[in-house]
């Protein structure tokens, strides 16, 4: 049964990414999932801080590089895909390797290939629902 939650900041968005990020057991593949602009970043910097693999303020789109690599134990992955458009491109990243690791990997934009990523995921839904409120919806 999925959570919806309601952020009306910034703030909010880490501080409920923070939450999320204690559920979290490696290893774990989570999809991020929304519009241009909807939050997917704010939410990583959360989860990511929550593990404790990086401050929030270390924490970065990997829009241009890709993957960011963050922590040691546990090792987290951000991964941003937007950029990518066939799915031969995929190969290139090695994130296959990615699975095998005792990791948490956090993937923006993974909707757009997700018939080649692993089915055991939890999936993060974020929509704008005002200027800055969001409704993020967590399928466990």
């Amino acid at each position: 049964m999925p959570d919806t939650f309601l952020t009306h900041s910034e703030e909010e968005t880490i501080a409920l990414g923070r939450e999320i990020a204690t559920r979290l057991k490696p290893p774990a593949l989570v999809l991020l999932i929304g519009e241009l602009g909807s939050g997917k970043t704010t939410l990583a910097k959360g989860i990511i801080s929550g593990l404790g693999a990086a401050a929030v303020e270390e924490v970065a789109s990997p829009t241009f590089t890709l993957i960011h690599e963050y922590g040691r134990q546990p090792k987290v992955f951000h991964v941003d895909l937007y950029r990518l458009d066939h799915p031969p491109e995929l190969d290139t990243l090695g994130l296959d390797d990615l699975w095998d690791q005792n990791a948490v990997v956090l993937i923006e934009w993974g909707e757009k290939f997700s018939q080649r990523l692993p089915n055991e995921r939890l999936e993060i839904h974020l929509e704008y629902s005002g200027e800055q409120e969001r409704r993020i919806t967590v399928f466990w």
